[in-house]
């Protein structure tokens, strides 16, 4: 099970015991948001898309919707979102508990400027029934992502 990896992958930090797993679903922002306690906009919900051939993942604000343009002139190409089953077999994770933890390698991870205006933000741990919370500096240490864009609208 992916949540078991990410399990694993904070567990070499000990915060493994941070991750939160409910009895109900939290497999969209707003469910996430209920089960958590918090505002939908907190929730860092992490989209994948297919980029040169290669798979990436963007954590945004619950709030955030891709705006095609911005999308198109960060990455050069017009924004294609991964199937579910792409999902599983190039990030490790399923829709529901895509997150930037525990994935396959090669996958690169970017986080967006959505996410600033939190002191903490919720992203899932792999599974439909998962998150932790995490620090702004947190996440971009465990996220290992590599630039922070801005890709999104709707949030402002």
């Amino acid at each position: 099970m992916a949540i078991e990896r990410v399990k694993a992958y904070f567990k070499q930090w000990d915060m493994a015991d941070r991750i939160m797993e409910f009895e109900v679903s939290s497999a969209t922002v707003e469910l996430a948001a209920q089960a958590v306690g918090c505002e939908p906009k907190r929730i860092g919900k992490t989209l994948s898309f297919m980029v040169a051939e290669k798979p990436i993942l963007i954590v945004v604000a619950g709030d955030a919707k891709v705006d095609n343009a911005k999308y198109k002139a960060e990455f050069s190409t017009k924004a294609k979102m991964l199937t579910p089953d792409e999902a599983v077999s190039l990030i490790g994770h399923a829709v529901g508990g895509v997150c930037p933890f525990g994935i396959k390698e090669g996958v690169t991870v970017y986080l967006d400027e959505s996410l600033k205006r939190f002191d903490t933000v919720f992203p899932a741990c792999g599974s439909g029934n998962s998150a932790i919370e995490l620090s702004i500096p947190e996440l971009e240490k465990y996220s290992c992502f590599t630039s922070w864009v801005d890709v999104c609208k709707a949030w402002e």
